[in-house]
């Protein structure tokens, strides 16, 4: 029992520390997202060519541009939700397995579309070549990728929706589970709803994209405070064990 106990203590704080880190990773996407973008996506480099220039000049920016850091930032989130699965395994578990499974498989999605290295190795051979023949068939390849794999592309969608929907899953299993608080629980069910929409938005509808940043925003600041207010309640339930 003891076991059991030390077990859970061990899952929460890993899931507490985990939260902590994961808002870092956003504030610091939050920050960079406002002076590579402005907060207009359209304005990243849109061809294939203009993202090799964007390496060449600035490497960091190019990977950030391409949501490395959001694969990070999703990775790492992984702890969280485990351990909130757990808090919930004993009184909904069907929903709070779905939710962490939903998670886990939207997150492996993301992870195996996400193109940014493969786009920094094909800058640097873009630009090691000499050859217009051979310039044009790694440009035409980075189209190739762009076209399954930036930012709002189609490539990405399941990659950012299923994450989300299962936290607006989480959400639900929250509310029924009283665990945490009904405020936070209610927090992370509209802010998730709001980043879902912007999701869909800016795959279906990209003429809409400053509307869905306006409304994005908003779900952006509160899925932090629904973090911030679980990541608490995880470093109590860390002291209880249970």
């Amino acid at each position: 029992m003891e076991n059991a106990r030390n077990q859970f203590r061990s899952i929460y704080l890993i899931g507490a520390i985990a939260t902590i880190i994961v808002l870092c990773g956003i504030v610091l996407d939050m920050i960079v997202g406002s002076i590579v973008t402005g907060g207009d996506i359209s304005s990243l480099p849109q061809t294939a060519i203009d993202r090799f220039n964007q390496f060449k000049n600035n490497w960091i920016l190019g990977l950030y541009s391409l949501d490395l850091l959001n694969v990070i930032i999703q990775i790492i989130t992984i702890p969280s939700i485990f351990a909130i699965y757990i808090a919930h395994k004993r009184i909904d578990n069907g929903y709070a397995l779905l939710a962490l499974v939903l998670f886990l498989i939207g997150t492996t999605v993301f992870i195996s579309g996400n193109i940014a290295l493969p786009m920094f190795e094909l800058s640097e051979k873009y630009f090691s070549v000499i050859s217009d023949a051979q310039k044009n068939l790694l440009a035409a390849a980075g189209e190739s990728m762009l076209a399954k794999g930036a930012h709002g592309s189609l490539g990405v969608f399941i990659g950012f929706a299923l994450p989300t929907f299962s936290s607006i899953l989480i959400s639900h299993v929250m509310i029924k589970g009283q665990i945490f608080t009904k405020a936070n629980s209610y927090i992370g069910f509209v802010g998730n709803i709001l980043l879902l929409l912007y999701i869909v938005m800016i795959t279906f509808y990209p003429a809409t994209k400053k509307i869905a940043v306006m409304i994005a925003m908003p779900g952006g600041l509160l899925v932090m405070a629904w973090m911030i207010i679980y990541m608490i309640k995880l470093f109590k339930l860390r002291l209880i064990g249970d």
